[in-house]
């Protein structure tokens, strides 16, 4: 006990306690909001990367397999077989990206943080459920509540 705890009564002590529980319950339902704020960045990466697979597909296939099926052609090769040779490029390609975009979606699934966060918030805030400062009898025989003094939140 430190020497600015010893002339509080037990009721100011629990108030107290009970004041900065309540801010480190706020101080964690903070940072799982923070950690969640990533798992959704790390899906709009991966959702972006699954777009650009798309849009390359629709936009460059066409032109692209022409001029890379007649260059093909011009090796000496028969026309159908430089078509398919060109295709087959882009699905490997389309493949390829949509095999990163899987790789960003699994890292959300594999952050446990936010998780972590929540379950010590709601074990916070069932210990804080628990505690409640008991009245003390004054002389008259009448009961005196501990005065709770307000804690600013914080602003994490």
């Amino acid at each position: 006990m430190s020497a600015a705890d010893e002339g509080q009564s037990i009721g100011q002590l629990v108030a107290s306690a009970t004041a900065e529980m309540s801010a480190l319950v706020h101080d964690e339902i903070a940072l799982a909001k923070a950690e969640l704020r990533q798992d959704v960045k790390r899906g709009l990466l991966g959702s972006g990367a699954a777009i650009a697979a798309g849009v390359l597909l629709l936009f460059s296939l066409p032109v692209l397999s022409f001029a890379a099926a007649y260059g093909i052609h011009n090796l000496g090769l028969g026309l159908a077989w430089s078509f398919l040779i060109v295709g087959g490029a882009y699905v490997l390609l389309a493949v390829a990206l949509v095999g990163w975009a899987a790789l960003k979606f699994k890292k959300i699934k594999k952050s446990e943080g936010a998780q972590k966060s929540i379950a010590s918030a709601k074990e916070s805030a069932a210990v804080l459920s628990k505690v409640k400062p008991h009245p003390r009898e004054l002389e008259d025989g009448a009961t005196e509540r501990p005065a709770v003094e307000a804690v600013p939140r914080s602003t994490v």
